[in-house]
């Protein structure tokens, strides 16, 4: 067999470490550019269903997404691969970025600083939606990195009254408290309930050590908006059965891998609560193409599990960068793309 024609070589690839995208990043344009991609058109076919392989306690996730964005900072073909060991407590994350016009690989990012930018980052274009727009009372269920991350993104957004953070740790929502300083009124407090108790918003960034719900719905106060961002796979939860029953509606950023594959819907289909009817996309609120909350009271739940659309988008975007600021190591050599 003959081999196919190589066509002239691309630009070389540009390798961004995870120190040069914590350089790039910043939560205003990371909420921009996440809000302004899911205000584009966007078909399924854009953004397939995730894999994962599975070894002997190993497993490999991969998410692909076209970007809907317009050439040349914006359009790419993108996919993150996420291998990981829960045994040996190790992970690594890896963004390509494949250009629309040559197909030539344009990009590869260190993906780990991706991830937390992209949750918290869709968190708060989904509050911003969701949320009244007035100065907003929070409640913070976790003190980890994603529930500092989802705080950091939502301020950059919406005008934060109060904060109160729990954390089973003491020394870990202290810990987190201290960490904004005398910029933000927030509060460690010794039970979720305590911090649910009156709150606006309810941002739930942890699960227990059983994967018992950290959250129960007969805490909340009506009106009330929820945000889900600590259980992903079937094994986990974070929010109880009357939780997805008592709102009004479930914003997803994926609804189909929401409904079927985590433990908060399984738990509440089993439990007997008609889910797929509440179920609206992320997509659908922002471009206005639907109401999520029809009253005052009415609760909403805004629950994630990540998607390629948001690791892409946050990766053209650090790669705009890298190139206007002379970031990155050029690679020395790179995938050449061949005339098929």
């Amino acid at each position: 067999m003959s081999d196919l024609p190589v066509l002239e070589a691309p630009p070389p690839t540009l390798f961004i470490g995870d120190a040069e995208v914590a350089a790039l990043a910043d939560w205003p344009a990371v909420v921009a550019a996440l809000a302004a991609a899911y205000a584009r058109p966007l078909s399924p076919a854009m953004l397939p269903p995730r894999s994962m392989a599975r070894g002997d306690g190993i497993w490999l996730r991969s998410l692909s997404a076209v970007s809907p964005g317009v050439p040349p900072d914006g359009g790419h073909l993108g996919c993150k691969l996420i291998a990981a060991s829960p045994r040996a407590r190790r992970a690594s994350y890896l963004v390509a970025l494949f250009d629309p016009a040559t197909m030539a690989l344009s990009a590869l990012i260190d993906g780990n600083r991706i991830t937390g930018l992209r949750t918290a980052g869709t968190a708060a274009v989904a509050v911003d939606r969701l949320a009244p727009r007035r100065p907003l009372t929070v409640a913070v269920i976790g003190a980890g990195f994603e529930a500092r991350g989802a705080l950091h993104a939502l301020r950059a957004v919406r005008e934060l009254r109060q904060v109160r953070v729990y954390s089973p740790t003491p020394a870990s929502r202290e810990r987190f408290a201290a960490a904004f300083g005398p910029a933000l009124d927030i509060t460690a407090v010794d039970r979720a309930e305590a911090a649910v108790r009156g709150a606006e918003l309810v941002i739930c960034a942890a699960r227990s050590r059983d994967e018992s719900p950290v959250l129960r719905g007969a805490w909340l106060p009506r009106g009330a908006t929820v945000v889900s961002l600590g259980s992903t796979l079937p094994e986990q939860r974070e929010v109880d059965e009357d939780t997805m029953a008592r709102a009004a509606c479930i914003v997803a950023d994926m609804p189909d891998e929401v409904l079927h594959d985590t433990g908060d819907a399984i738990a509440a289909v089993r439990a007997g609560v008609p889910l797929a009817g509440k179920l609206l996309p992320l997509a659908d609120v922002v471009a206005g193409r639907t109401t999520p909350r029809r009253a005052a009271g009415d609760i909403v739940l805004y629950k994630s599990v990540g998607s390629a659309l948001q690791d892409v988008v946050i990766a053209e975007l650090l790669l705009a960068r890298a190139r206007q600021r002379g970031l990155g190591t050029a690679l020395p050599a790179s995938i050449v793309p061949v005339a098929k």
